[in-house]
């Protein structure tokens, strides 16, 4: 291709480089800038199709609006009322659909791997909207680009990430796209949900810049960024690795006494949905200092940035 930064699919951010992500950042960025385009025809005549095994409301509707902010059809497919809901695989469906000749799919499935296993048996470009424990991809470059509209540069910041890190494929993803970038990284959690080797992720050319922390002392003093991550429930499974929710909340929730800690000017993300009470308090969550709703809005115009990468012209 004419253009390294070019994407050919969007698996993960481990297989980007810094000069992709970047890539991706500016465009974002652009798009989101005041007095942008709200409708285009940059990607007219092009379909995606959204393909959700896991249930979703910012992903999907984002993915979605970006597409036809382009100027994409966008075929969403519900899969429980799909055949696979009959008990056809879930790559049978996938090939029926591409049999169809869209330009991209955009999959979520609880399985990692996913988007790898289409990539390698299908044509048109597919796009990882959440796979597993493993990755995902567009809420970390989402994330970098709400950072870095407030912080302007990446280098030398502190991020803490706190929360649920076990099964977290948004921290894992934004542990290797922020230290990419110049970021440190200061992983959060209480040992039973802290995954061994997390902060391997973080080693860029031969630099380890993620940390392992088990109190919010230790990762929020000085940190420029505080984002806290949703207790996944669903994923507990039989062996709960917390006591309750309310004993979570007294030592890793999000309070004013905890934002104590970190920089005056420190910004408070989450990925959501919000946990109020668990994961936040409701006035921290509700402060000048959050920014989750910006998270939200910077969503659509990276995701455009992803589509317009994948689909658009050459440049």
């Amino acid at each position: 291709m004419s253009n390294p930064s070019r994407l050919g699919h969007l698996l993960g951010i481990e297989s980007l480089s810094r000069e992709q992500i970047q890539s991706l950042l500016s465009l974002g960025t652009s798009y989101a800038a005041p007095g942008a385009p709200q409708r285009q025809t940059t990607l007219a005549g092009k379909t995606i199709i959204t393909l959700f095994f896991e249930n979703s409301t910012r992903t999907r509707t984002s993915f979605e609006i970006a597409a036809r902010r382009l100027g994409a059809d966008v075929i969403s497919i519900a899969t429980t009322a799909s055949s696979t809901a009959k008990g056809e695989t879930m790559m049978d469906t996938a090939l029926n659909l591409e049999a169809m000749a869209p330009d991209a799919i955009v999959v979520r499935h609880s399985k990692s791997g996913t988007a790898h296993l289409l990539s390698r048996h299908l044509q048109c470009a597919i796009i990882n909207a959440g796979d597993g424990q493993h990755e995902h991809p567009s809420q970390a470059l989402l994330d970098a680009a709400t950072i870095a509209a407030h912080k302007g540069s990446f280098e030398g910041l502190q991020v803490a990430i706190v929360g649920y890190l076990q099964h977290s494929r948004v921290a894992r993803s934004n542990v290797m796209c922020l230290t990419k970038l110049g970021c440190h990284v200061r992983l959060c959690a209480p040992h039973s949900l802290m995954p061994a080797g997390m902060d391997e992720l973080g080693v860029v050319d031969g630099q380890r810049r993620a940390s392992l922390h088990y109190t919010l002392q230790d990762a929020l003093t000085d940190a420029d960024v505080v984002m806290a991550l949703r207790v996944q429930t669903e994923r507990l499974g039989d062996t709960p690795r917390i006591a309750d929710a309310a004993a979570y909340a007294a030592q890793y929730g999000i309070s004013a006494r905890a934002m104590a800690f970190a920089k005056p000017d420190a910004i408070i993300m989450h990925p959501g949905p919000v946990n109020r009470g668990v994961e936040l308090t409701a006035d921290i969550a509700d402060s000048s200092r959050s920014v989750i709703l910006e998270q939200v809005s910077m969503g659509v115009a990276m995701r455009m940035a992803i589509l317009h990468q994948l689909l658009g012209a050459a440049a």
